[in-house]
C-alpha cells in the first residue's frame, strides 16, 4: 500500500436546492427514480441503485457546509494522516470532512463501509481486489435488494 489512498469511486453528490418538494419534482420530470429516504423538508436522498443523490434545502443552516461530493478511498486512514500533514483542518466531529483551499467541502468515505461494489475488471485496475465489505455494509447491501 502507499502512504496515499487510491480514489475508488463517487460515494454521492450533494445539492443545495431551495426547495425540496419543487427539487424532486423538478427531478422526478427528469428521471425514473427511488425515493431513498427523506429527513422532512431538510433532505431528500433520490436513490441511483448503489450510489445516491443528496438534495438538501438550505433553510436557516450554513447552506456551504452541507454542500459537498463524497469520495471513496481504499485507505481512509492515510488520507487522515495525509489532511493531518498538510495542515487540513476535519469538518465535524466524526467522519472525514474538510474543504478544499477553494471551498468545496469533501467527505471521504472507506470503500469498506458504501454499497458500491467494483466488477473485477475495476477491481483489479484499481489495484483494490483484496479490499471487502465491512459487515454493516453487506447487510445494508442484502436489505437493499442489491447483493449479487
Amino acid at each position: 500500500m502507499s502512504e496515499r489512498a487510491r480514489l475508488v469511486g463517487v460515494n454521492h453528490v450533494a445539492l443545495e436546492v431551495g426547495d425540496l418538494d419543487a427539487a424532486l419534482e423538478f427531478y422526478a420530470r427528469l428521471f425514473e427514480f427511488e425515493l431513498r429516504g427523506r429527513i422532512g423538508d431538510r433532505m431528500a436522498f433520490i436513490d441511483m441503485g448503489d450510489q445516491f443523490l443528496a438534495l438538501s434545502s438550505g433553510g436557516s443552516a450554513a447552506p456551504d457546509r452541507e454542500r459537498h461530493f463524497g469520495l471513496v478511498v481504499d485507505d481512509l486512514e492515510a488520507v487522515r494522516e495525509a489532511a493531518r500533514r498538510e495542515g487540513i483542518e476535519l469538518l465535524g466531529a466524526s467522519g472525514l470532512d474538510f474543504s478544499d483551499p477553494w471551498g468545496n467541502n469533501i467527505q471521504v468515505v472507506g470503500y469498506a463501509e458504501i454499497q458500491f461494489e467494483r466488477s473485477p475488471g475495476v477491481k483489479r485496475k484499481l489495484g483494490i481486489e483484496a479490499l471487502e465489505k465491512s459487515d454493516a455494509a453487506r447487510a445494508e447491501i442484502a436489505d437493499r435488494g442489491i447483493a449479487d
